[in-house]
C-alpha cells in the first residue's frame, strides 16, 4: 500500500499521545521516524459493544425516523425498476440498475441500523423481552422490504439461459460477473414470485423462532456446580461448558452432569423444534425440486456437491486417526478411556492465565509482526468497542464475528474466561474481522461476503500464528500441551464436523 503524509513530528507525537493511530499511513510514519519501535499499547478497557454508530440506546427516539428512511429508499428503487424490463435485455441498463442496487445494499439493504442493533443486543441479553419485541418488529420490516425488492434479483436469475452469456461477457458488468453467475445458477430452483414471498413470510415462524426459543431457554440456565477448588459455585451455561475442559476430573465431571441436566430439561421442546425445522426444510426442498437435503446449502455457499462429497469420503475414511488420538490422550491423562465430555480436556501444566488485556497484547504483537495493517485494524476494533468480552447469564454462548452491510461496523462476541484457548479464540475471531474490513476496501456490496466454504481460512491462519507466538517461550511440557490442544481443535473442526454433517444427512433422510 502506498501513501503520503506531510505530518510533522510534533503532530505525530500528539496523535500518539491521544492514542488514535487508526490510519495505516500515520502508523507507518510513526515507525519510520522512530517515535514507536515496538507495539503501541492497545487500550482494552472497553469490554462491551459500543453500538452508538447504530443507535444511541435501546430506546433511541430516532428508530421510527431511521426505519422510515430505510423503507422510503427501498420503495424508491422498487418504483423505478419494478415495471421495467429493459435491464433484463441490455447490459448497459443492467449496469445502471446494479449500481443503484449495490448502493442501496451498501447503505441500507433490507435490514438497516435498527435491525443490526437489536440483533446484537438480543445476543448480549437473550432474556430481555423488550429487546426481543423490538428485534421482532425490525425483523418483520426487514422481511417485508426483502419481499418488496426480491423481484429484481428474481427476474435477473430468470434471464433465459441462451441470453446469459451476453451479460456475463459484457465488460461493463465485469464487477458483477460472479454475482450474476450465482443468480443464474439458482434459477431452476426458484418458485413463482408470489410463492417465494409466502416462503419468506413463513420462515420466521417455521424455523427461526424455534431456534431462538431453545437457544434462549438454554442461555438462561444456571447450576450450582463444584468448581476446581472444591467449592460449590453458581455457573451459567457458558461457564459450565468451559469447566468441562478442566484438568480437575471431579470439576469437569460435575460440569458434565450439570450440562446434561440442562439439555435433558429442554429435550421435549428441542424435539418439537427439530421436527418442525426438518418438516419445514422438507417442504421447501420438495417444492424447489432439490434432490438432496444439502443441495441448496451447497448452492448458497458457492461450492460443488462433488467437492463436498469428496471431502466427506476422505475424512470419514480415516476415522482411525481420531480414534488413535483419543486413545493416546486417555493414556496421557492416566485414564483407560475418555468419557464423551472429556474429549477436549486440557492436557499439561498450563498454569498461566491470560487476562483479556494480556490476550490483546499478545495477539496484537502477533498481528503487528505479520502485517502492520492487520495490527491497525485489530487495534481499532478493540479500542472502538467492537468486542463484547466476558460471559454473563443470558448472553449467547461461544464466540462469533458478525457483519451485515458494507457500511456498518464489524462486531466480535467472546466469552473470555482467561484460559489459553481464549487467546486463540480472540485471534480466530479477529481473523474473520480483519478479513471483513479488508473486503470493504475491494469488494462491491453485492460481492461483500465470505462463503462458509472459505470463511475459516483467515481465522485459522491468525489462530496458528498466535499459537506459534506462545510456543516460542514454552518448555517441552508446554509445547506438548499446546500440540494436544491443536490436535483437539483439528479433530473437532475436521473429523467431528464431518461426523456431524453425516449425522445431519442421515437425520434428513430418515425424516
Amino acid at each position: 500500500m502506498s501513501c503520503q503524509t506531510t505530518l510533522t513530528v510534533q503532530s505525530l507525537i500528539i496523535i500518539l499521545h491521544i492514542g488514535s493511530i487508526n490510519n495505516l499511513c500515520v502508523y507507518n510514519k510513526l515507525l519510520e521516524v522512530g517515535i514507536i519501535t515496538d507495539m503501541h499499547k492497545i487500550n482494552a478497557k472497553l469490554t462491551e459493544w459500543n453500538l452508538k454508530d447504530l443507535l444511541e440506546s435501546d430506546d433511541d427516539p430516532r428508530v421510527s425516523q431511521i426505519q422510515d428512511l430505510l423503507a422510503k429508499t427501498n420503495d424508491e428503487f422498487v418504483k423505478k425498476w419494478e415495471n421495467r424490463d429493459d435491464y433484463l435485455k441490455d447490459p448497459k441498463v443492467l449496469k445502471q440498475a446494479l449500481d443503484e442496487y449495490d448502493g442501496l445494499d451498501t447503505n441500507f439493504g433490507d435490514t438497516g441500523a435498527v435491525f443490526y442493533y437489536y440483533w446484537l443486543r438480543s445476543h448480549q441479553d437473550q432474556e430481555n423481552t423488550e429487546i426481543k419485541a423490538k428485534y421482532n418488529k425490525a425483523e418483520e420490516l426487514s422481511i417485508k422490504l426483502a419481499n418488496d425488492i426480491q423481484f429484481f434479483t428474481y427476474r435477473i436469475a430468470k434471464i433465459p439461459e441462451s441470453e446469459q452469456a451476453v451479460f456475463l461477457e459484457a465488460p461493463e458488468l465485469a464487477d458483477y460477473r460472479h454475482f450474476l453467475e450465482l443468480e443464474f445458477r439458482s434459477a431452476k430452483y426458484l418458485l413463482s414470485e408470489p410463492e417465494e414471498k409466502i416462503l419468506n413470510l413463513t420462515s420466521t415462524f417455521a424455523h427461526s423462532n424455534w431456534v431462538k426459543m431453545v437457544s434462549d431457554f438454554v442461555s438462561r440456565e444456571e447450576k450450582d456446580v463444584v468448581d476446581e477448588e472444591g467449592n460449590v459455585k453458581k455457573l451459567n451455561f457458558t461457564e459450565i461448558l468451559k469447566q468441562m475442559k478442566s484438568q480437575n476430573k471431579p470439576a469437569r465431571d460435575a460440569a458434565a452432569v450439570a450440562f446434561n441436566e440442562i439439555l435433558a430439561k429442554h429435550s421435549d421442546v428441542a424435539e418439537a423444534e427439530l421436527n418442525s425445522i426438518l418438516g419445514h426444510k422438507k417442504v421447501n426442498d420438495d417444492l424447489r425440486g432439490l434432490k438432496r437435503p444439502d443441495e441448496g446449502r451447497h448452492l448458497s455457499e458457492d461450492i460443488e456437491t462433488e467437492v463436498v462429497d469428496a471431502l466427506i469420503e476422505a475424512v470419514s475414511g480415516r476415522y482411525d486417526i481420531p480414534a488413535r488420538y483419543y486413545e493416546l490422550k486417555a493414556r496421557l491423562l492416566g485414564q483407560n478411556k475418555l468419557a464423551y465430555h472429556e474429549r477436549n480436556v486440557e492436557y499439561g501444566n498450563i498454569k498461566k492465565n491470560y487476562s483479556y488485556e494480556e490476550s490483546v497484547d499478545l495477539v496484537g504483537e502477533v498481528f503487528q509482526k505479520l502485517d502492520t495493517e492487520f495490527y491497525v485494524i485489530f487495534k481499532k476494533l478493540v479500542e472502538d468497542g467492537r468486542v463484547d468480552v466476558f460471559p454473563k447469564k443470558g448472553k449467547a454462548n461461544g464466540a462469533f464475528c458478525v457483519h451485515i452491510l458494507k457500511s456498518q461496523p464489524t462486531f466480535v462476541l467472546l466469552n473470555h474466561t482467561n484460559k489459553l484457548d481464549d487467546v486463540t479464540t480472540l485471534a480466530h475471531e479477529m481473523g474473520h474481522a480483519i478479513n471483513n474490513e479488508l473486503m470493504k476496501k475491494t469488494q462491491n456490496s453485492l460481492n461483500f461476503d465470505t462463503f462458509l466454504s472459505t470463511a475459516e481460512v483467515a481465522s485459522t491462519f491468525m489462530e496458528d500464528f498466535a499459537l506459534e507466538k506462545i510456543v516460542e517461550e514454552a518448555d517441552d511440557e508446554l509445547k506438548l500441551a499446546i500440540n494436544v490442544m491443536r490436535m483437539d481443535d483439528a479433530i473437532s473442526s475436521i473429523s467431528r464436523q464431518i461426523a456431524c454433517y453425516k449425522f445431519e444427512q442421515d437425520l434428513h433422510t430418515a425424516f
